[in-house]
């Protein structure tokens, strides 16, 4: 009886195992584009946060509710920190979690920061990251209990501006295809945005974020490209916001630019702005305000069918 115990438990940690490295995938199998080899090393540091910069190899962390749960939604997480680090877990394995408790799958994505040096046209490279992402995604749907029509993003800060990004950029070609899934659809069927980043123009923009993606001298062409409440379109997907009136890093403005222009496309469109509760609050879970809007992305996401 003791060895079959012994060895029940052995097979049952080498599945574990195998299930828990399968959790992290990289987006790029073959060449990482736009990546060029230097001695600039990814660095994680914890105190709070786990702080993510200079990514070297992006990947995808994947968070499976259990089958019984699962609605067959998923979303893509773009965590933020101004295009200079990521904040992982605040922004991103937090939000999982809290997807997997309503049956969603949560898929947060470790993508490359433009102020890396490992980087050539730095101003591309989170989009391609992005785009293989949702790609990477819509392979893996059937085999993840998702469905391939139901899967979002949500991003929080500069990840906001990069999920934005993809939701107004989703068709544009970013890369070259290295393998069959480069031709599947990038474009998200839903879209939450958290305190983001939208504009890169002068009066609302966050600086730092600008200053990362685009460099210290950018183009008035490229600022308006990747002004995102400029590039709405009317294939752009639904999409819900949710801003503090007093965020004081960015402000307000930039989901009130995002909601105009969504509502001249006619594109369904939901706005949350809470009196208070600053910049960067995650789940909100320790502001009375602040605290529901999770409530309202579940009630919101409910009806993305």
């Amino acid at each position: 009886m003791n060895k079959r115990i012994g060895s029940f438990c052995v097979l049952f940690l080498t599945v574990f195992v195998l299930t828990a490295q399968d959790t992290i995938m990289p987006l790029w199998n073959k060449k990482i584009p736009n990546y060029k080899k230097t001695k600039e090393k990814e660095l994680k540091t914890k105190s709070e946060i786990l702080i993510i910069s200079y990514v070297q190899e992006p990947t995808i962390e994947v968070y499976l509710p259990t089958k019984a749960n699962a609605n067959g939604k998923a979303m893509l997480i773009f965590p933020g920190g101004a295009y200079h680090v990521l904040a992982y877990d605040w922004e991103g394995t937090d939000i999982a979690k809290f997807l997997n408790s309503k049956g969603i799958a949560g898929i947060v994505v470790k993508y490359r920061l433009p102020n890396s040096k490992s980087l050539t046209n730095q101003y591309n490279v989170p989009l391609q990251d992005a785009q293989r992402a949702m790609r990477l995604t819509r392979a893996n749907a059937e085999k993840w209990n998702i469905a391939s029509d139901k899967i979002g993003i949500i991003g929080f800060s500069a990840g906001g501006h990069l999920a934005s990004t993809l939701g107004t950029h989703f068709d544009e070609k970013v890369y070259e295809p290295q393998e069959d899934i480069d031709a599947l659809s990038a474009r998200p069927d839903f879209m939450a945005l958290i305190y983001p980043v939208i504009t890169l123009q002068d009066n609302f923009t966050h600086e730092g974020s600008k200053d990362a993606l685009l460099g210290d001298n950018p183009s008035e062409e490229m600022v308006k490209h990747f002004s995102n409440e400029l590039q709405v379109k009317e294939n752009t997907p639904p999409t819900i916001l949710v801003h503090a009136t007093d965020d004081n890093a960015v402000p307000v403005e930039n989901s009130l630019l995002f909601y105009s222009a969504l509502k001249e496309k006619n594109i369904p469109a939901t706005l949350f702005v809470y009196p208070n509760g600053g910049h960067g609050f995650s789940l909100g879970l320790k502001n009375e305000f602040l605290k529901d809007w999770t409530n309202q992305l579940s009630n919101w996401l409910a009806t993305m069918n």
